[in-house]
């Protein structure tokens, strides 16, 4: 499997991290459309409905919720993509974490 996630929690591809423990990582996010872009990413590869299914879901929100406050004390956004028409890039489950500029009312 092609997997720039798995490759990042394997070791073999670079990343910026931000929080790692053995269920979940977060890291910056290579595109930069806006100042603060965040990923957290299960260990696991599994979809993005499981992932939201998964008990994990809790302690990675927390952690999110916990960067999110400390990086972008004005606000910020968490998202996740589902599929194509919602620009789901990759098959990895993951969630977003957004911020450091007004945001407007859509991402």
């Amino acid at each position: 499997m092609d997997c720039i996630f798995c490759e990042i929690i394997a070791g073999t591809a670079p990343a910026d991290f931000r929080y790692q423990s053995t269920e979940f990582i977060i890291i910056v996010n290579k595109l930069t459309w806006v100042p603060t872009m965040l990923l957290a990413i299960p260990t696991e590869h599994m979809s993005q409905q499981e992932l939201w299914k998964n008990p994990i879901l809790p302690k990675l929100s927390e952690q999110l919720i916990n960067l999110g406050s400390r990086l972008v004390p004005c606000g910020f956004r968490i998202l996740s993509n589902f599929g194509p028409d919602a620009m789901q890039s990759q098959q990895h489950a993951h969630i977003h974490l957004i911020g450091g500029v007004q945001l407007g009312p859509y991402a």
